[in-house]
């Protein structure tokens, strides 16, 4: 074939390309502005089972005081704790004495009976604070009056030591105001802190540390005088 009657077939081929192409265009442009179909999942970890990374507030904790029975004296032993932080008091508050419900990590003896529950908890703006227990908290009450007092300042005691905006604590039980838990306490009004329920800690010589001994008594020299004149 001619060099020339390749080049008038090119470019006559060139030509109905081009005519073709540009008849077509409309519908080719019709078919791209459709939506794609969505694409299958593809298999993984499923969103609801990717832990959502947890906030500041709830990676920081305190250190909170709790007051529980001594296991072989009469009176409170503190016991400190960490626990998650909170901005919000109330919350605070609950998660304090629900950490007396639990029991001592240190072998101390609970005040509160383990399935006394938090209904609720709310503050006053002069540092009041309202703890609403169930009735466990006063059916599972051990008899006595001093058994009684150690389980309402345990309370008491924790929530003002930890909290130093708190004054003064009252109990509820059952969202209503009561007289007393098992008759001996007077419930009826908010109360201070009482630490002289403190028990009182045995004194023992630090280990290595050879015991004192003792010392003789001085002489009374007053019973060897001769009266004055």
């Amino acid at each position: 074939m001619r060099p020339r009657v390749a080049d008038l077939m090119t470019a006559l081929g060139l030509a109905g390309l081009l005519a073709g192409v540009g008849l077509t265009a409309p519908r080719w442009s019709r078919y791209f502005r459709q939506p794609l179909p969505a694409a299958p999942e593809e298999p993984g970890i499923p969103p609801a089972a990717v832990a959502a990374t947890p906030s500041p507030e709830a990676q920081r904790t305190i250190n909170v005081k709790l007051f529980f029975d001594a296991p072989e004296a009469r009176g409170l032993v503190l016991e400190e704790r960490a626990v998650p932080f909170s901005s919000d008091i109330a919350a605070q508050i609950r998660t304090l004495v629900e950490e007396l419900v639990k029991g001592s990590r240190i072998g101390l003896v609970a005040t509160l009976s383990p399935e006394t529950k938090v209904l609720e908890v709310f503050v006053t703006a002069r540092g009041v604070a309202y703890v609403d227990l169930s009735k466990e908290a006063r059916d599972g009450l051990a008899g006595g009056s001093d058994a009684e007092m150690r389980t309402v300042y345990s309370v008491v005691d924790s929530l003002t030591t930890s909290f130093p905006s708190i004054a003064r604590v009252q109990i509820l039980v059952e969202n209503e105001a009561v007289a007393t838990l098992a008759g001996h306490v007077d419930l009826s009004r908010p109360l201070p802190p009482d630490m002289t329920l403190l028990a009182a800690a045995a004194l023992t010589p630090s280990q290595g540390a050879a015991p004192e001994e003792p010392r003789a008594a001085p002489k009374d020299t007053a019973k060897s005088a001769g009266p004055i004149s």
